[in-house]
């Protein structure tokens, strides 16, 4: 079959709103409209930026003659809407950075088919490590302040939060995924992953809730926690493998759990290692916990986890 070397003005709308779902493994549309509000949400610049971003990856994987599915179901947009935002956040808006905006998210584009064709060939997903690399370069190479101190020590016993700090914290996990640290903006994006999949919804409510328990059973700082920067990694791997790459069983629930538990310490690990440089975990340790307990599934004979794709 020929593939469409064109699309439609309105399949190009849907294809923008696939590549900002994408971020959380969603190709739905109406997932992505939403994500969108709550990136506005979040400030004008992070929901213009992260928007150029999205365009400007997929432009680039369209015209380097990207595969056409993955192009109409988003897959070449969600990377570089992540770095483009993440640019911003770091820089401020100007001419400068959406011209670095965009040249980044080309990057992606060719990153993100190079991770495709290498860990395709040991069945694991690119996820988002090509925004990762990318990020993470610039990060270093375009300090904007004097680095940042390690995280705090964790204390020698269990962190206690509010009845407020914990309802920051479970929608804060959810927003910073998108670097966002407004509260409401983790309510609608949680929104946007109920009206196309209770099960991602479900996932990504647990995960964020499991990261909270973890973070203060660990001692971690209780405004670290309500800021969800330990928690946004564990909700995309409860995602990952309770909604998307696995069936789900109770077995793959409770693997899922285990895993959004492991993503907490790695998470809080990576930021002592990366802030004193400059440097930022970003989704590293979601996107290293998926690939580890993805590589670990066909070992394992427990219903569901053996599989390598939810049905």
């Amino acid at each position: 079959m020929t593939q469409p070397r064109r699309w439609a003005q309105a399949d190009v709308g849907l294809i923008q709103l696939r590549g900002v779902a994408q971020v959380a493994l969603s190709a739905s549309p109406w997932t992505g409209l939403l994500f969108t509000v709550a990136l506005f949400a979040g400030g004008w610049r992070i929901g213009v930026y992260g928007l150029l971003g999205a365009a400007a990856s997929t432009v680039a994987a369209f015209v380097l003659g990207a595969d056409r599915d993955g192009l109409a179901n988003g897959l070449e947009g969600y990377c570089g809407c992540l770095t483009s935002i993440a640019i911003v956040v770091r820089l401020g808006a100007s001419w400068r950075t959406a011209l670095l905006a965009v040249l980044a998210a080309a990057v992606c584009a060719v990153l993100s088919a190079a991770a495709g064709r290498l860990l395709g060939r040991i069945k694991l997903p690119a996820l988002t490590a090509p925004f990762c690399l990318v990020a993470g370069v610039l990060a270093l190479a375009l300090p904007t302040a004097p680095p940042a101190a390690a995280p705090p020590l964790p204390g020698d016993g269990a962190t206690t939060l509010s009845a407020v700090e914990l309802g920051h914290a479970f929608c804060n996990n959810l927003g910073q995924v998108f670097f966002l640290d407004k509260w409401y903006a983790g309510l609608i994006l949680l929104a946007g992953l109920l009206i196309t999949s209770r099960v991602a919804a479900v996932a990504a409510a647990c995960g964020s809730v499991v990261a909270i328990l973890t973070a203060c059973a660990m001692g971690l700082p209780a405004d670290r926690i309500g800021e969800g920067l330990y928690g946004y990694n564990a909700v995309l791997v409860a995602i990952a493998l309770a909604a998307t790459f696995l069936t789900l069983t109770p077995w793959t629930a409770g693997y899922a759990a285990l895993a959004a538990v492991a993503s907490v310490p790695f998470t809080a690990a990576w930021q002592a290692f990366a802030q004193p440089s400059g440097g930022s975990p970003f989704t590293w340790p979601f996107v290293v916990t998926t690939w580890l307990f993805l590589a670990a599934a066909p070992a394992l004979d427990r219903p569901g986890i053996s599989s390598e794709k939810a049905k």
